[in-house]
């Protein structure tokens, strides 16, 4: 099964004072262990890299570099899909939907993906799946 990480999820993992951090990591152990095929975008690389930077510090980018990474899969965003992701943000018009979380739409369509690790509602929205269960 395939299933797409968010930049919420990956936080949560990875911060251990964070709210959803236990149900994060176990949910994390139970995908990797499930040999599931996990995918992400470039852009919530990028997003999470300077997250992690700012509130955690480089030594956390290095572990998220070092030892998650690996095993993510990566969607590259090209110049079409980016331009795809923004003209749902801009048809969207809403101030806390990001251009991440849209082009992680686009790939997740793509991609034929349906299941996303988040604890972001913007996803439940599109109608994702989301483990686990989003309130």
């Amino acid at each position: 099964m395939a299933l797409f990480i968010d930049t919420s999820a990956l936080l949560a993992v990875m911060n251990a004072d964070d709210e959803y951090h236990g149900a994060a990591l176990d949910a994390w152990v139970g995908a990797v262990e499930r040999d599931n095929r996990l995918v992400s975008t470039s852009y919530v690389l990028v997003e999470t890299t300077a997250l992690l930077q700012n509130r955690m510090g480089i030594e956390a980018v290095a572990i998220f570099n070092n030892d998650i990474l690996p095993v993510i899969e990566i969607c590259w965003i090209d110049e079409a899909l980016h331009a795809t992701a923004m003209a749902i943000l801009l048809a969207a018009g809403r101030p806390r939907l990001s251009l991440v979380d849209c082009a992680s739409f686009v790939c997740m369509r793509q991609w034929g993906i349906k299941k996303v690790f988040t604890f972001d509602p913007h996803f439940k929205e599109q109608g994702f799946e989301c483990l686990p269960p989003v309130r």
